[in-house]
């Protein structure tokens, strides 16, 4: 026998000679059988350590002079593209009128047709190729308004486009360019004509501050007069009787602000009892609007709420966690549609909820839809108007584990100590119960 050392009588752990042993076929089965209860319960642990839920949290959003991006996709199937204009404006004073950088207008076919899109080169009224044809020492008069920035020969208006900018720059109506001789060369009023009973769809995306403001769609070129936003629409209005006249039908497809959050982290975001799509995100896609009233305006009151996603093994690159990883020094140089996504994966987004309203400009009450009581004013301008807050709280859902690594371990052993403890009770027990059924018949 070895010699005891001094950790002889520490020993918790008393073992027992071989001859002391007794095997049992009950005690065999017990083994196997809390092996594979092991087994099973390890699996089930290391499931749930490799299992990544989704946390959200809620905190005050710190961001300061972020930009933020609008995204729409919306079919007006009873009016041109030509009469359609999309301004943006906010608190802060900023102003964009005539929005076209990111944004693509879809002529589309009248309704009674099937209204199918047409082909792109058709939305061209304005013969800039004609204007290649002039001569040199041409230049075309701006009928007593200022040469509009960006014209081709300065000084001048040679297209019927530059003479419209012209107009508006000094907040004058232009109608259908009667005895305006760029517009006569271009055969502007029969192009109008032409697309009369034509729908358009307004799809793409347009970057603005983040502050509350709103955007809007109307018809006809905007200017300001005075300290009012108008818009020329006499071209929307003037419609013989005989033909139907143009109405703010509209169909929104889609409307997000903020990139669109991938399917994969829907899936992660869903639970069990909710099931989560973009629809939770944006409420107003697939709504649709319908009216024979040209004038008649829509509007729909949105809450933005910010939304951040961080990916596992996310990790701040600020003082401040949860306030994104986009850098607003780049706002302006980034195009349209690549804000908001991180080299990390991370994702900062936005949520919405919506409130909407509708009214005829001709005032009265809404005796037909059951409510004498409710006046509308008289007056406005028709179209789609789109008002929207942001909200002071950010959303930050952040992926991470159900337990640590050392949370694994604790339970792996857990599970073999409860298992072996259980299973050692129940052998002693039949072993037990054995021995004394044995005795009584022995006797």
């Amino acid at each position: 026998m070895p010699a005891k050392s001094r950790f002889t009588r520490l020993d918790a752990f008393t073992k027992t000679v071989e001859d002391a042993r007794i095997r049992t076929t009950s005690g065999g089965i017990v083994t196997i059988a809390s092996l594979l209860i092991v087994l099973y319960l390890v699996l089930g642990e290391w499931s749930d350590y490799r299992r990544v839920i989704v946390h959200p949290e809620l905190i005050v959003d710190k961001g300061r002079g972020e930009k933020m991006e609008i995204h729409l996709n919306i079919t007006f199937p009873r009016i041109p593209c030509e009469l359609l204009t999309l301004d943006v404006m906010d608190v802060s004073g900023e102003q964009q009128t005539g929005v076209k950088h990111g944004i693509a207008k879809v002529q589309l076919a009248p309704v009674k047709e099937g209204g199918m899109p047409l082909d792109i080169t058709a939305l061209d009224l304005h013969g800039d190729e004609e204007a290649s044809h002039l001569s040199p020492d041409y230049c075309g008069n701006c009928y007593g308004a200022p040469t509009p920035q960006g014209a081709a020969k300065p000084g001048c208006c040679n297209t019927c486009e530059e003479v419209r900018e012209a107009y508006a720059s000094v907040s004058w109506a232009f109608g259908r360019g009667e005895g305006v001789e760029q517009c006569e060369r271009e055969h502007y009023s029969e192009q109008l004509d032409s697309q009369r009973g034509q729908g358009c769809r307004i799809e793409g995306g347009f970057r603005v501050n983040k502050v509350i403001g709103n955007f809007h769609i109307a018809p006809g070129r905007s200017f300001s007069n005075g300290q009012m936003h108008v818009h020329d629409l006499n071209n929307y209005l003037d419609v013989p009787e005989s033909e139907p006249g143009h109405t703010f039908t509209h169909h929104i497809h889609h409307l997000r602000f903020g990139p669109q959050v991938p399917e994969d982290v829907t899936r992660r975001l869903s639970g069990r009892n909710m099931p989560w799509t973009n629809h939770h995100a944006n409420p107003l896609d697939s709504t649709e609007q319908i009216t024979d009233d040209p004038a008649y305006n829509y509007m729909y009151f949105v809450k933005v709420v910010s939304t951040s996603y961080l990916p596992l093994g996310w990790q701040a690159k600020g003082s401040i966690p949860g306030l994104g990883t986009q850098d607003t020094d780049l706002d302006d140089i980034l195009p349209v549609g690549s804000h908001g996504r991180g080299q990390d994966g991370s994702l900062e987004t936005h949520q919405y909820s919506v409130t909407s309203h509708k009214r005829s400009l001709t005032g009265g009450s809404d005796s037909q839809e059951g409510h004498k009581e409710r006046l509308h004013a008289r007056g406005g301008i028709p179209g789609v108007f789109f008002s929207y807050d942001i909200s002071p709280m950010k959303v930050i859902n952040k992926e991470q584990r159900t337990k640590t690594f050392a949370g694994f371990l604790t339970g792996v052993c857990a599970v073999i100590g409860g298992t072996l403890t259980v299973a050692a009770a129940i052998d002693r027990g039949v072993y037990e119960g054995a021995t004394r059924i044995k005795k009584l018949h022995t006797r």
